[in-house]
């Protein structure tokens, strides 16, 4: 299965004297990404095989997802950044508010076949201020040594802390993501989610349900903070990113299941901030990120989905069930909504950091 990734976190993965000779041009990039067992699988699969293909040094930074971070260097002009990894509806948000570069999608590396990548790319892998990098979801992931008897199998027996008690664990990154489990667990349709969601009584009736197990959720910041809080004992169940539950399973062996049911997938692209004082650099880095075989290899190290298809085919077989995009796994999915949340978000969000105020 996956290599094994211990001790492969450095903060800056540096390129050898020797081959910066040979660059095409010497630089240095600094990436930005989530962190954990997803920014290790970035590592061995971009930044060191990037290095040592161009002599360009790769900064890697973390963060917790977002704008504000972006905002205040692109508005202060003091850009530090200059590739970030973003969910799709925090690129949407970053393009429309002028704070990231534009993509010219033309230069991006054609499929081994020869196909174009704007015909290679998944449907919505390609914008005008970003370039696809993986699929993943949301999923609920639990402790089997914690049920042994009946196992939990979707969103619903989250919720229920009679059938299956213990504590919770839930991402505090906004409303997005628990707004949509509350109400699949309450019975809404995955097909009208977003529609129940999009009126006052829709969002009354996700906040009611949430209120439901309120007392009983953990409240953690970081992706890397889910699987740590299952192993820990602190919760019995969490939501997290399907990819670091697999790492945790495959390499750290631990005893956790993912419920593939009512998982929430949704895209992240690579973004060239504004201002960046390494564009040469950062576009280099982006476009060899995005090569197919390159995008394939990454899932040697997590099971985040490629988003072209030609890296799908050339993904190994033993890692296509952990998949986000995997056949059988999309078959009870919803597909998260970056329209409806850049629209929604501020004022959803603001509601529901109220709500975990009280």
């Amino acid at each position: 299965m996956a290599p094994r990734l211990k001790n492969i976190l450095p903060a800056i993965v540096a390129a050898g004297s020797l081959l910066a000779a040979t660059a095409a041009y010497a630089d240095s990039v600094t990436v930005v990404s989530y962190g954990g067992s997803y920014t290790a699988s970035q590592i061995e699969a971009y930044h060191k095989p990037f290095t040592a293909k161009t002599g360009i040094t790769v900064n890697s930074a973390d963060y917790n997802g977002g704008v504000a971070e972006i905002k205040a260097q692109v508005e202060s002009g003091n850009v530090t950044w200059d590739v970030v990894d973003l969910e799709l509806q925090d690129l949407q948000r970053a393009c429309q508010n002028g704070y990231l570069e534009p993509v010219d999608v033309s230069t991006i590396t054609p499929a081994p076949d020869g196909t174009p990548a704007t015909d290679d790319y998944l449907p919505g892998a390609l914008n005008e201020c970003g370039v696809g990098n993986i699929a993943y979801s949301n999923v609920i992931a639990y402790d089997t040594t914690k049920f042994p008897g009946a196992k939990p199998t979707s969103i619903a027996d989250f919720f229920d802390t009679k059938k299956f008690p213990g504590k919770r664990g839930l991402q505090k990154r906004g409303a997005a993501v628990s707004m949509e489990w509350a109400l699949l667990a309450d019975g809404v349709a995955p097909a009208d989610v977003y529609k129940v969601l999009g009126t006052a009584a829709g969002v009354d009736r996700a906040f009611a349900k949430l209120e439901t197990i309120k007392k009983d959720v953990i409240w953690y910041d970081t992706g890397a903070q889910a699987p740590q809080l299952l192993a820990d004992g602190q919760v019995v169940m969490t939501s997290a990113f399907n990819g670091r539950i697999y790492t945790a399973i495959t390499d750290n062996k631990q005893p956790f299941a993912i419920i593939w049911n009512d998982q929430i997938w949704n895209i992240n692209l690579w973004g060239i901030i504004k201002g960046t004082k390494h564009l040469d650099a950062a576009r280099a880095y982006v476009k060899f990120a995005t090569e197919s075989q390159n995008i394939a290899n990454q899932t040697k190290y997590i099971a985040y989905g490629p988003l072209r298809k030609s890296s799908l085919a050339l993904a190994g077989d033993a890692v296509r069930p952990w998949l986000p995009t995997y056949d059988k796994n999309l078959e009870h999915a919803l597909q998260y909504n970056a329209e409806f949340w850049a629209d929604h978000a501020d004022e959803l969000d603001q509601r529901f950091n109220a709500w975990l105020a009280k």
